[in-house]
């Protein structure tokens, strides 16, 4: 499992992508890239992480499913995913 400052941090950083998303677009359509240079850097939204909602694990987690691949496969053999079954052939 990732630290709890990993996550807690990942968290922080989603709360200021949010408060500056806003003045954000409005400095990129008025393309005033020096006024976007004085925004926190945490304002970017390539800051976040995409991390396991279950675990916090960084690699390897599927979008669709915010779990990374590990807690995935623990899921759809206890059959809580929905329509996913392991395959065989």
């Amino acid at each position: 499992m990732a630290s709890r400052s990993t996550i807690t941090r990942n968290d922080r950083v989603k709360k200021t992508v949010a408060k500056y998303a806003e003045k954000r677009a409005a400095l990129k359509k008025a393309k005033d890239y020096a006024g976007l240079a004085q925004l926190p850097r945490d304002a970017s939204p390539t800051r976040v992480r995409n991390l396991c909602e279950l675990t916090g694990r960084s690699r390897s987690v599927y979008r669709k499913f915010r779990v990374s691949r590990i807690k995935l496969r623990e899921l759809a053999l206890e059959g809580k995913v929905p329509g996913m079954r392991k395959a065989s052939w």
